[in-house]
């Protein structure tokens, strides 16, 4: 399972270098994507490496010191769409660096190619067969920047051919920051204040502020553009909905839980659902073990609402190679990332557990750990935070066929919630098997139904402008 990328922009009043600003909140949003890393800078092209930032500030530090720029921006990456290549890392270039209209663009989210490809033929630009989504975007702005648009006209004029999710930003050839987030806000983009160096910073992730001892001023909008310069911030609306589509994964999984999203902390919202668990599901067990490391606030808040004691009872090895790996991310190794949890079996032995999940997909890894890291254990429950994800995802996470999803597998069609707990319990191999509901999600992070995407375990596409067509695994990498 792969997650949908990290952006960050940087933009410094007082000219200071923002490069080190960038690496270090690059750092802090590398749980969003281990494949590939890059910045942009003025006057130079990208530099994009594979692998995690931390690797190649040790290796490269003479050629990373030569980046210098009050502006910048950076991407962390795995690929939802297209090959896992370094030339499809973010950012990426449109237009030369000498030509008044190019940029530099990195993208978070998945947009539908086939719409935008049809608009791009329409328009007579040559051979958008092959480009990534992101590409296709930036080609679709730039044609629009050459016409004499403004980056908001840009925008607007491209929305009707941005059929997914995108939270992007932008350097300009002329040290522009430009930073917009889709008019659903299906991923999150926030803006904070860095005193020190005088910058306005825009990220992923308000962890990304934290690490850098910035202020989080706010959100940004669903449909919100920002242009950032030496004028000073500029902000705009290309696009104003009622509805938005915010992701739950985010809450359950995605984001670091110092992060706030929505105003939400995410901590205290994995906590929060854990203590609903407890009442949608009152238990009789030992002890409340975490799979690491996400569904630990949640194991915590069943704990602390069932009386039940909390135990680390599975624990990752982080001092071997790939102990920080999250197996969701990482479909072809989540065997490797599983051996590397530890059973501290004299916390298990013998023991009723409930097992806090944040989440099945294909139910692999969760087979593995009840089946040979807790066969010691008396009996086994398995809960878990998130509802069951039957449909594929169009919206930035790499889950895209219904083949790999395990509910869909084993509980094609059904939709009693009762009947599907049974045959998925069945399946792994629990006594007791529990999903959260989509009113449960709701209630625990705190924010409506009406205004969460649930398309991946209700079907209801409604949300994108148009019903993506199903694709196999291979046509999404293209």
């Amino acid at each position: 399972m792969h997650e949908h990328c990290g952006v960050v922009g940087i933009f410094s009043f007082e000219g200071h270098n923002v490069v080190p600003m960038l690496l270090l909140a690059l750092e802090s949003l590398q749980h969003r994507g281990q494949e590939a890393w890059g910045i942009a800078v003025p006057g130079a092209p990208p530099f994009k490496r594979a692998g995690i930032v931390s690797q190649f500030v040790e290796k490269e530090p003479k050629r990373i010191a030569e980046l210098n720029g009050k502006v910048g921006i950076g991407h962390v990456r795995y690929s939802t769409t297209a090959k896992s290549t370094l030339r499809n890392a973010h950012p990426i270039r449109i237009g030369s660096h000498l030509h008044e209209h190019g940029f530099c663009i990195a993208h978070n989210g998945t947009l539908e190619r086939e719409l935008l490809i049809e608009c791009l033929s329409e328009e007579g630009i040559s051979s958008p067969q092959g480009k990534t989504d992101t590409e296709l975007m930036g080609l679709g702005l730039y044609r629009n920047i050459k016409q004499g648009k403004s980056w908001v006209e840009s925008f607007e004029a491209l929305n009707p051919y941005l059929n997914g999710a995108f939270s992007a930003v932008i350097l300009t050839s002329k040290g522009e920051l430009i930073a917009a987030r889709d008019e659903k806000g299906f991923r999150p983009l926030c803006l904070g204040w860095h005193e020190e160096t005088s910058s306005y910073i825009v990220a992923s992730e308000s962890c990304a502020l934290d690490i850098i001892g910035a202020r989080l001023i706010r959100d940004i909008e669903p449909g919100e553009i920002i242009k950032i310069n030496k004028e000073g911030l500029t902000s705009e609306r290309f696009s104003v909905q009622e509805r938005h589509a915010h992701c739950p994964f985010e809450y359950t999984y995605f984001a670091n839980p110092s992060s706030r999203i929505e105003g939400i902390n995410v901590y205290m919202a994995r906590k929060n659902i854990g203590r609903l668990l407890a009442e949608m599901y009152p238990l009789d067990g030992d002890i409340i073990v975490p799979v690491p490391d996400s569904a630990r606030p949640a194991a915590l808040g069943y704990s602390e609402r069932s009386g039940i004691p909390f135990e680390e009872g599975l624990m990752k090895d982080r001092y071997r190679k790939k102990g920080s790996w999250r197996s969701f991310i990482e479909p072809k190794k989540r065997e490797d990332v599983v051996s590397n949890i530890m059973t501290i079996r004299e916390a298990v032995d013998g023991k009723r557990i409930i097992l806090i999940d944040d989440s099945i997909i294909r139910g692999t890894s969760s087979r593995i750990i009840v089946g040979k890291k807790l066969k010691s254990a008396k009996e086994v429950s398995l809960l878990l935070t998130f509802p069951p994800v039957m449909y594929p995802c169009y919206a930035g996470i790499d889950f895209p066929t219904q083949k790999e999803l395990l509910a869909y597998r084993v509980c094609k069609g059904i939709k009693d919630l009762d009947e599907i707990n049974r045959r998925i319990a069945k399946h792994i191999g629990v006594s007791f098997l529990g999903y959260n509901s989509v009113e449960g999600l709701s209630r625990g992070i705190g924010i409506p139904l009406s205004q969460l995407c649930l398309s991946c375990t209700t079907g209801d596409y409604s949300c994108l402008k148009r019903r993506p067509r199903f694709k196999t695994r291979k046509e999404m990498k293209g």
